[in-house]
């Protein structure tokens, strides 16, 4: 008996025993576990990001022949004019540090954080739908306060997506391996020839952008779903339904 009376002490312990998980075969819950979901894809991808630009230079000197390759990696928050890489000397010419051209962490950054607050707050709201819906329908503040955080996160999704969108345009640009060859110096002169290299890969950036609209979609469709659980929508009853009602409860 004592045994048994622990395991149900402990089954009253377990926070996971009075989630009603059928919630999220609603439109409600079901599209909250979309955008969590989403919401990871999105500043993952953008956030795991590291690519690498290349060219070859080659010295048209008999001396010295050989082809160097330089290689300048990058990645998330794209502050290219930090990263730095060596141009080769030839003849007489001495060996410089060079670095990337362009800042785009701005929009970078704004993105990912984005991203981690959408996900933040549709975990929070997934406790709520599935833990504390009665009181999510009960207390009338609730669903309006909802509704108004889904619709600023509609609308900074958008913002965010095409932001970043902008910005990676722009670093797909600032990248290019001809970008590359013609920010040295020495590739200019007769002395060496350059060559473009490699070009980096955006295939994991590009979806970045891709789940920034899509969460975009998402919160936009939700906004019907959340106004639906709010008074606004909820007609009053008439004075000839309440007259009715008045009439019942008095027989």
């Amino acid at each position: 008996m004592d045994r048994l009376g622990g395991l149900a002490g402990l089954g009253k312990k377990n926070p996971f025993a009075g989630l009603r998980w059928r919630r999220l075969e609603e439109p409600l819950g079901f599209i909250k576990l979309l955008e969590w979901l989403f919401a990871i894809f999105a500043f993952g991808s953008c956030g795991s990001y590291s690519g690498e630009t290349a060219a070859t230079v080659m010295c048209k000197s008999e001396a010295d022949t050989e082809i160097k390759l330089i290689s300048v990696p990058f990645g998330y928050p794209f502050r290219l004019y930090r990263q730095r890489y060596e141009m080769p000397a030839c003849d007489d010419m001495e060996r410089r540090i060079l670095h990337l051209t362009g800042d785009f962490s701005a929009p970078a950054e704004f993105f990912v954080t984005m991203g981690v607050f959408a996900f933040l707050y549709a975990m929070f709201a997934l406790v709520i739908y599935l833990r504390f819906h009665e009181e999510y329908t009960k207390i009338r503040r609730l669903p309006i306060v909802d509704l108004c955080v889904t619709g600023a996160f509609t609308f900074l999704w958008l913002v965010a997506a095409s932001a970043w969108g902008k910005g990676l345009m722009d670093v797909k640009v600032a990248t290019q391996p001809s970008s590359l060859v013609s920010s040295m110096p020495l590739c200019q002169m007769e002395k060496a020839t350059c060559n473009a290299g490699s070009s980096p890969y955006f295939a994991l950036a590009n979806i970045s952008v891709l789940f920034g609209f899509l969460n975009f979609i998402i919160w936009a469709a939700n906004i019907w779903f959340v106004f639906k659980e709010t008074t606004w929508s909820k007609k009053p009853a008439s004075k000839e339904e309440s007259a009715e009602r008045g009439e019942v409860e008095d027989h």
